[in-house]
């Protein structure tokens, strides 16, 4: 008998479905949720929104490229003189980090695009020596930017999911996605510590 429910449990621990290390996000108040892959399959089911816009070299960026790869998105615009400049210096740290996995990209969108056309999103990626093929600054219709920032990657949480579009949009955080197109992160963008976090999650979501 003793033998039958030792052979038992080691069956129903076999059995388990190995939990996240990373949770999972589904709703823009960040509930984590700490499940199984297989258990996300069919619980989180929220993704990222496809979405097109021009990048500094004025090349037409897909999401699509996006697909099977680990990202990080910011959004930023380029007259900000004290936050923006602090977050790109995070994800420039970002950027290092994964320089030479393919499998890793960084967007940041502007959200002053009535500005930041494509010309000056390379000057700003020059000013920053942004070199990079893995990261692009992205514009394009303001609308279709913000909808996409509070709706698809709850840039500024429950408060700023049902805001107006003519409403500015302006956050410090930087989002991690998955490779299906899931929000796995989120973090300050201008504080080391977190961007430190940002990248260890990233390792890990490589491994999975």
């Amino acid at each position: 008998m003793r033998n039958y429910w030792l052979i038992s449990i080691f069956l129903v621990a076999c059995s388990e479905t190995p939990v996240s290390k990373i949770p999972f996000y589904n709703t823009p108040d960040f509930n984590p949720y700490f499940i199984s892959e297989a258990e996300a399959s069919s619980k989180i089911t929220h993704r990222i929104k496809p979405f097109a816009f021009y990048n500094q070299d004025s090349t037409l960026f897909r999401s699509e490229s996006l697909q099977g790869k680990v990202y990080v998105a910011n959004f930023i615009f380029t007259r900000c003189s004290n936050i923006c400049p602090d977050m790109t210096a995070q994800m420039k740290r970002i950027e290092k980090a994964f320089q030479s996995n393919s499998t890793v990209a960084l967007v940041s969108f502007t959200v002053t695009p009535w500005f930041d056309d494509v010309k000056t999103l390379h000057k700003f990626g020059e000013k920053f020596q942004i070199s990079s093929s893995n990261w692009s600054l992205l514009t394009g219709p303001k609308a279709s930017i913000y909808t996409l920032a509070r709706q698809s990657f709850f840039a500024e949480e429950s408060i700023g999911y049902n805001k107006d579009t003519n409403e500015f949009l302006h956050t410090e955080h930087i989002i991690l996605v998955d490779q299906k197109g899931r929000i796995r992160g989120i973090y300050n963008g201008t504080i080391p510590l977190d961007a430190d976090q940002c990248i260890e999650d990233m390792k890990l979501l490589l491994q999975e």
